[in-house]
């Protein structure tokens, strides 16, 4: 397989590497890069764990091929955090317990961003709709709403 030349901003910082031609985008932040939030899931885009945002739209990493992300910014959860400082969606989802094995958060967390950039108020069904994409077995989906919302709310309960 011949390599291509890959540059692109991950999480805010250039990267440049080469991939083999067919490689995800998935494969080419957890192996070459190191990223280890994008989690490996069903590898069909059925389960959301990869999620990220390409310029600030969600999509599957695991269906994205790497060549497909030169030139422009590729954020995960990784990126979430300002250093020690939680972004108010983790907080939220720590707060509100929304996490329990934790395999599901960060596509969930990305989900949740990708809805909140482009609506900073949503409603429980733009909730419902923006993480359908993602399949937790852990919490019944309603800590995770609940969390979202209150991020949403600036990290006031939501009535």
């Amino acid at each position: 397989m011949s390599k291509s030349a890959l540059q692109f901003l991950h999480n805010g910082r250039e990267v440049a590497i080469f991939v083999d031609g067919g490689t995800s985008l998935l494969v080419t932040l957890r192996e070459l890069i190191g990223d280890m939030t994008p989690k490996f899931g069903c590898d069909q885009g059925g389960c959301g764990a990869c999620s990220v945002l390409i310029d600030g739209e969600l999509h599957l990493a695991c269906l994205t091929l790497a060549e497909t992300v030169s030139g422009r910014a590729v954020e995960t959860l990784d990126g979430l955090k300002d250093g020690p400082n939680l972004h108010p969606l983790q907080r939220a989802f720590a707060d509100n317990f929304a996490a329990q094995c934790g395999y599901c958060t960060p596509g969930m967390l990305m989900a949740a961003k990708a809805l909140l950039d482009r609506n900073p108020s949503p409603t429980r069904a733009d909730v419902v709709e923006a993480i359908s994409g993602n399949i937790c077995r852990c919490t019944g989906y309603e800590p995770i709403i609940s969390a979202v919302l209150v991020a949403a709310a600036g990290g006031r309960t939501r009535a």
